[in-house]
């Protein structure tokens, strides 16, 4: 199962590596990454999505589910 996130706040890798390491500690979560750039992350496992965004508030950011991307050529 993988779940996408969108996450407002983050300005630096210092934010990047923070809210990764949150989403890390979840149980359930197999691994992680989150895009500085981009201001998504994407989380892999069986986690429960409103513990995802938990931790990611506790953190000090926002985050929502990801609205999905469109693969329209």
């Amino acid at each position: 199962m993988s779940t996408e996130l969108t996450i407002t706040g983050m300005t630096c890798g210092h934010c990047q590596k923070a809210v990764q390491e949150a989403l890390q500690q979840v149980p359930g979560v197999q691994s992680a990454s989150v895009d500085l750039a981009a201001g998504r992350a994407s989380v892999t496992g069986p986690a429960d999505v409103q513990a995802l965004i938990a931790a990611v508030v506790e953190e000090g950011y926002e985050a929502q589910i990801a609205a999905p991307t469109s693969t329209l050529a």
